[in-house]
This record gives structure tokens, sequence and C-alpha cells, in this order.
């Protein structure tokens, strides 16, 4: 998952919104609505979904420095994305000739400060912040700086890029922006410019409701896309609340409600059941699309065409050796490299049975950087 807040201040308490129904997507050619936004997401999505994007990362590097031993801090290694972050610098670390240990946290903020606290003591030469928020640990962090302990962050704070506050030497993830601009952006292509939208947030989490805001923002660019309601579900309560939330917007809006963006794609595995009830087609509308993560269920429901669309999937195994290679400057002295990872689409059309993705170029150009 994106960026895991376990602040306990974090609440939220807000309710969706409802408009007129809108009538089943037209076909892709139409320019209903808005023909130069149309346009505009058609290009866009048409990059995005390529299957094999030229490598457009770093190519240039200091050579592998021997001999240093990381620990990924996972917020919990049952987070699909974060284990898969953790198997890429695992991997990654295994071609540059270093040694990896994965302490869990178990998903809880008691859990995550152990695991920080055994990192530290252990003094590796790095520690991956695996997936949550550093003001958890902000003491842990101290530790880490007093000894001169260099972190880099996975999806630890919202942006890419170092952090002074707090001190990572980089944060690796994509731009918050550019998910949500291309999960609106396959929505108004997908309907021809024609669509009636729900989102699904979790607005206790100030990461998720940004998100979301940013993707409402992009489907006004186009006034045939109407918004017909945003759902506020925690994450922690998809499994409980979706269900019955998916029955009253299929009351409320019958075959009006023609598309879905979600924050995460976890919000479509609990609707799956839902919209099974209701007879709708696995393949039908509402046609839906997870604006962030891409985790192997995700993959499959894309891929068996059960309910989801597409999903705009994070590289995982990529970012992983990207944080190696961030390592491997700070180690040398020199600056981050600066790389985030352009927004892909996964849908059943371009996914070819994977459950991840893992674009090209990425294994080769960091082997010629640290040669290896």
């Amino acid at each position: 998952m994106v960026l895991v807040l376990l602040l306990p201040a974090l609440t939220g308490c807000e309710r969706g919104s409802s408009t007129r129904p809108a009538p089943p997507p037209p076909p892709r050619t139409a320019t209903v609505g808005c023909p130069s936004a149309l346009g505009r997401a058609g290009a866009a999505v048409r990059r995005a979904e390529s299957p094999a994007p030229a490598w457009n990362g770093p190519t240039t590097g200091p050579r592998a420095v021997p001999g240093k031993t990381l620990v990924y801090v996972a917020q919990s290694m049952t987070n699909p994305g974060v284990a898969g972050a953790a198997a890429g610098v695992r991997d990654a670390a295994r071609v540059i000739g270093w040694n990896v240990r994965v302490i869990d946290g178990q998903g809880t903020p008691s859990g995550i400060q152990a695991a920080f606290s055994q990192a530290v003591t252990l003094r590796p030469s790095g520690i991956v912040v695996g997936g949550f928020d550093p003001r958890l640990t902000s003491r842990q962090v101290a530790q880490a700086d007093a000894a001169r302990i260099p972190l880099v962050g996975w999806h630890a704070v919202a942006t890419p890029g170092p952090s002074e506050r707090p001190r990572l030497f980089t944060n690796i993830t994509t731009k918050v922006e550019d998910v949500a601009r291309i999960s609106a952006d396959w929505v108004v292509d997908h309907s021809g410019g024609d669509a009636g939208v729900v989102v699904f947030t979790d607005a206790s989490i100030p990461f998720a409701r940004h998100k979301s805001d940013l993707v409402e923002e992009q489907l006004a660019t186009c006034p045939g896309v109407r918004l017909l309601a945003e759902e506020n579900i925690p994450l922690p309560d998809t499994s409980s609340r979706t269900p019955q939330e998916v029955s009253s917007l299929l009351a409320r809006f019958g075959d009006g409600w023609t598309h879905s963006v979600a924050i995460n794609d976890v919000y479509f595995a609990d609707a799956a059941p839902a919209l099974r009830a209701a007879r709708k087609k696995g393949a039908g509308a509402p046609y839906n699309i997870g604006a962030g993560d891409g985790d192997p269920s995700a993959f499959q429901r894309v891929e068996s065409r059960q309910f989801q669309a597409a999903t705009v999937p994070e590289p995982l195994s990529q970012q992983g050796w990207q944080a190696v290679d961030e390592f491997n400057r700070a180690f040398s002295g020199a600056p981050a490299s600066g790389y985030v990872a352009p927004v892909h689409i996964a849908t059943a059309a371009n996914s070819d049975g994977a459950t991840s993705w893992d674009p090209p170029g990425y294994r080769e150009a960091y082997r010629r950087i640290w040669g290896r």
C-alpha cells in the first residue's frame, strides 16, 4: 500500500454526495463532453499503458562499494507492497554483494518502533524505512542519524526525493499527482468523456485524502464526467463496510454508475461480492481502476476481468533495486539520483498474466552502474 500512517491522531468522518445518474459509456471514438480533455487523456493513457517502456532512470553513478549491510524495517510483511519492495532490495543486494536483513514491524506502532530499535542496535551500513511514516519512530530516526546510518525511505513520506524532516537520504515512491492524474485520465479516456464516477477514499489518512482530491480535480477537467459520490471508508474497515456501501450506490445510481476510482485496490476486492450479488458482469460497468498499489490480487482481478478493469501499480522490484543504488550513492558521498519512476496502467490487454509491474531495463542499467 502507499504511505502507511499509523499516527493515532488521524481521524475522519466524511460522507459522499450524489448527482443524477449518467448513461453507459460511449465508445472511445466518441467526443462527448470534452474533446480537448479527451484527446489529452487518451495520449497520456496510451503512454502509460506501454508494456515495455524504455528505461528512463540513471545510467551513471558510483561503482559498487563492497562489504555493506542493510536492514529493511518493514511496516508489515503481510502488506504486498512492502514485501515486494523488500524482495527487490534482496535481489539487488545479491547482485551488488551486500547482506540484507528484514525485520517485520507486524503492522503496529509498537512493533515498528521495536523493529527500528533492533535495526539501529545492529549498526548496519544503512536502514530502509519500509512503508511507514518516520514520525512514528522519531526517536529511532534520531539515533540512526547520530550513528551516521543513512536512511532510505520506501513510501516513507508523501513525496519522492531527499527529506530533511524527517532526515532521509531519499524517499522512493511515484508522485501522487501523477498517479491521481493518470487514474482520472483513464476514466475520461475509457468513457469517451461521458461517465458517472464514484471515488473511494480514506479521509482519515491525509495522503489518501489528498490523492482522492487530486483525482476529483482531474475528473472535473471533463464536463461530461460527473462525480456521483465520494465514499469515505477507512482502509481497516473495507471488508465490513464496502459491500454495504456498494449495494447502496447501486440502488441510488443504477446503470448511471459507470466508473470508479479508489485510492487502493483493496476496495474492489471487497466490492466484488456486492456487484456479483447485483448480477453485474465482472467485465462490465462499473469499470474500476485502483489509483495505487497494484498488488497481486489486483492483477488477478484485472487479468480475469472480475470487477476491476485497471490498476496503477508501483514497480516494486525496481524500487527495491533503486533503494540499493541510492545507498551506494550515499556510501560513495554522491547525491541521490533524483529518479522517480513514471506511472503505468495495467490492464488485461497489457499485463500478459503478470502479478506485478516489473518494467524492463533497470536490472541491466544498475548492473552497468555498479560494474556487476
